[in-house]
Formats: C-alpha cells, structure tokens, sequence
C-alpha cells in the first residue's frame, strides 16, 4: 500500500505501526509545522488552526478506518471519537494497543508482516 493509499483512500487494513506513524505521529508533525509556517507569514491564530485541522481531517479519518478494518470492525466506528473522553480512549485502546484480526477478514488480508 502506497502512503497516497494511506492517506486517501477508505479500502482495506493497516496494522498498528502504520496507524501510530499515519494517524498519529505524523498528523502531529504535519500540524505544528503547517502552524509555525502560516503563522510565519501573518495568518491568524485561530484561522490556522481551522485551515491546518481542514487539512488533516481526512488523511486522519481514513487511516482510522483502515485501522477499524483491520480489527474487523465498520470504519462508521471512526465516530466513537465523538463520545466525549470514553470515544477517545476506546478508539485509542482499541486501535492503537490491540492487534487487528489474524489473516484475511472482510476487508482485505493481514499487513502485519509487510509492514
């Protein structure tokens, strides 16, 4: 899977390694320099923080989803994370510290190995 597949599309799984370093760690590093950055050439606080959160809400959703693929479950379960506190704590344990479902599910073979 290519890092544009990644990023865009809503098909198939990734392992857990793939959704620390996609939907996490990179958002994070993507955001505070596209917030240093606007805000280097005279952008508002609160318009780049609109602009840059515009900007990573999708790459972040469809990692999410591959993620909830990938422990077999709908990616509609990307919406636990508007329960407050309990949403992002589930989705953080569920996606980020279990494993996703041996071999091939629903959506598509295991990428553990390959990543």
């Amino acid at each position: 899977m290519t890092p544009l597949q990644i990023l865009f599309s809503l098909r198939g799984r990734v392992p857990r390694k793939v959704w620390w370093l996609y939907g996490v760690l990179a958002p994070i590093g993507m955001g505070a320099l596209a917030t240093v950055l606007l805000r280097i050439v005279g952008m508002g606080a609160q318009q780049t923080d609109e602009l840059v959160n515009l900007l990573l809400l999708w790459p972040v959703v469809a990692v999410s989803v591959k993620r909830w693929h990938d422990r077999d479950k709908s990616g509609w379960w990307v919406f636990i994370t508007l329960v407050p506190l309990i949403g992002w704590l589930w989705a953080l344990i569920d996606n980020g510290l279990r494993r996703g479902t041996r071999g091939a599910n629903r959506f598509g073979d295991d990428l553990t190995e390959r990543f």
